[in-house]
């Protein structure tokens, strides 16, 4: 018979690369793609530098990772939301649903952490393709906003982004739909 441990159940690799992307939006939220050291996020998950390097590459490959993450949430948060949209517009339902978003600081960081990395090509092309996927589905799911309807949206939703990093929400009170979000995300 052999011997009963207390040692916990081995993860998957795939839950070790989910608890490792997790680990890493918080890490470059905080101090970004050159800022982070990889040895603080294996160190939150219990895995090797090696190990995480094996699953992902470079450091900058485990970033990539943590900013499509973001945008997969920012995604997944507008079909839901247009999907059970109801009696409001997809649209409609889409806007009041970024509150969500505000709410995961993490995610918000580590998208602004993106826009800032853009200067590395291979960073910049990852976050432009993420972001025309972002804005094409917002208009496939709006069921027929303009381009200026479009344009209002995703500057808005980027404001909001801003005063959420630097927790100014009431600087935004002026405007209706802003100000909605802000209330929906106290």
């Amino acid at each position: 018979m052999a011997p009963k441990t207390d040692a916990a159940p081995r993860q998957t690799a795939s839950a070790r690369r989910e608890a490792l992307i997790d680990a890493a939006v918080e890490h470059f939220a905080q101090t970004g793609l050159h800022g982070t050291a990889v040895s603080a996020i294996t160190a939150d998950v219990g895995i090797t530098q090696p190990y995480a390097f094996s699953l992902f590459g470079t450091k900058k490959g485990l970033f990539l990772a943590a900013v499509e993450r973001s945008f997969d949430r920012v995604e997944e948060t507008f079909r839901q939301a247009a999907a059970n949209a109801g009696e409001e517009s997809p649209f409609d339902a889409m806007k009041l649903s970024y509150a969500s978003v505000l709410q995961d600081r993490a995610l918000l960081l580590v998208q602004l952490q993106a826009y800032a990395a853009s200067g590395d090509d291979e960073v910049r092309e990852v976050v432009r393709r993420r972001y025309a996927q972002l804005y094409e589905l917002v208009r496939e799911l709006s069921g027929g906003a303009t381009p200026d309807e479009l344009a209002q949206f995703f500057a808005a939703g980027m404001l909001l982004n801003v005063a959420a990093a630097l927790d100014l929400p009431d600087l935004l009170l002026n405007d209706t739909w802003l100000a909605d979000c802000l209330r929906e995300q106290q």
